[in-house]
C-alpha cells in the first residue's frame, strides 16, 4: 500500500464522518446557534464587556475603577447566563458533545493503532473511566 492509499482512506473516512448522524445535528444545531439573532447579541454583549474587563484590569492600580469594575463583572455574568440558557446554545452545545465522543474515538483508534495497538481493541477511554464496563453506569 502506498502513502498515496491512506490518505485516499482517510478522505473515504472525513467524508463519512460527515454522513453521521451526530455530526448531520451538530452542524443543524450551529446553524441554527448562528441564525439566532438574540444569542449572537448576547454572544455580542458578553465578547464586549470582558474585553471592557480586560481593558480595565491592564490599568495601574492607582487608576483603576473598582465599582466599573463590579458592574462589568456583573453584567458580564448575566450575559453569559442569557447566552448558555438560550435554547439554541444548549442544543449547539449538547449535539457538539455527542459528535465530539465519536470523533474522539476516531482519533484515539487511529492513534493507538499507529503506536502499534490492535486496531481492533484501540478506543477512546473517557476521564474518569478505568476501562472496565463491569462498573460502569455508561459512558
Amino acid at each position: 500500500m502506498e502513502n498515496k492509499d491512506i490518505i485516499v482512506m482517510a478522505r473515504e473516512l472525513g467524508k463519512a464522518l460527515q454522513q453521521e448522524e451526530a455530526y448531520i445535528r451538530y452542524m443543524a444545531a450551529k446553524q441554527a446557534a448562528d441564525e439566532d439573532e438574540d444569542l449572537q447579541k448576547a454572544i455580542e454583549k458578553f465578547s464586549s464587556t470582558r474585553d471592557a474587563i480586560s481593558a480595565e484590569t491592564s490599568k495601574d492600580e492607582d487608576e483603576r475603577d473598582t465599582e466599573k469594575l463590579k458592574a462589568l463583572s456583573e453584567d458580564m455574568r448575566k450575559a453569559y447566563a442569557g447566552v448558555m440558557t438560550n435554547e439554541r446554545m444548549i442544543g449547539y452545545n449538547d449535539a457538539k458533545d455527542e459528535f465530539d465522543v465519536i470523533f474522539r474515538r476516531v482519533i484515539t483508534i487511529i492513534q493507538k493503532s499507529g503506536e502499534g495497538e490492535d486496531p481492533e481493541t484501540a478506543d477512546y477511554i473517557p476521564e474518569g473511566c478505568s476501562g472496565s464496563c463491569a462498573t460502569c453506569a455508561g459512558c
